[in-house]
């Protein structure tokens, strides 16, 4: 969830995708450089973030304080240590905003993955980042997505999950990089795998990161 994740993304206005003045994580020690620059044309959707802003689903079973296994995170850790490199992302497809999230960062979506229905490990939908210094970013996290197939916040019969753990929501969208379409009602997870989260590494909103 951010300014900062499959049942079907039914239609496009249904695709995603829709992101903290930070030290830089230690662990996470890759290559911070400038974001990109936005077109000058464009608009960022003001959705309401959910978790801040918006009601969740009625059994929002919110995996706080769970972790992930070794090996699942070696794996999250293989496939991702790339993105470091936030230049490798936007190679990659993720789209850079400036839209802050207080306890989340940036959110850096990638619209062809959110379409995709498959929530795959190794292609997070989004990827979380954090405000270094001298307009530098750092990765800090991984967001997994998935629109809600009904879009109706009082069901959840679609909830996925991902090594075991339960998908947050449903819950509204919220900001989106620009050229990416509205954020519709869905379900996250957030992996805090290069920034520790002292509330636990799946719990959704990570205290340490601001957006001052």
């Amino acid at each position: 969830m951010f300014r900062i994740v499959l049942a079907a993304a039914a239609t496009a206005a249904c695709g995603l995708t829709g992101a903290a003045n930070l030290p830089t994580p230690a662990h996470a020690a890759g290559p911070g450089v400038p974001t990109a620059a936005h077109p000058a044309d464009s608009g960022i959707s003001t959705a309401a973030h959910a978790a801040h802003a918006g009601p969740a689903g009625p059994a929002d079973p919110r995996p706080d304080g769970l972790r992930l296994t070794g090996a699942e995170r070696s794996m999250l850790l293989a496939a991702t240590r790339r993105f470091r490199d936030v230049r490798e992302a936007v190679r990659a497809g993720y789209l850079p905003t400036d839209d802050c999230v207080p306890g989340m960062g940036l959110h850096y979506s990638n619209p062809a993955l959110a379409a995709d229905p498959r929530i795959d490990p190794e292609h997070p939908e989004i990827l979380l980042y954090v405000r270094g210094d001298h307009g530098r970013v750092h990765l800090a996290g991984l967001e997994y997505y998935r629109p809600d197939a009904d879009g109706d916040l009082r069901t959840d019969g679609d909830r996925p999950a991902l090594f075991g753990h339960r998908f947050n929501g449903p819950m509204l969208g919220h900001p989106v990089p620009v050229g990416a379409p509205p954020m519709p009602v869905h379900y996250d997870l957030h992996v805090w795998l290069y920034t520790r989260n002292p509330a636990g590494e799946l719990t959704t909103d990570n205290p340490v990161i601001t957006c001052h």
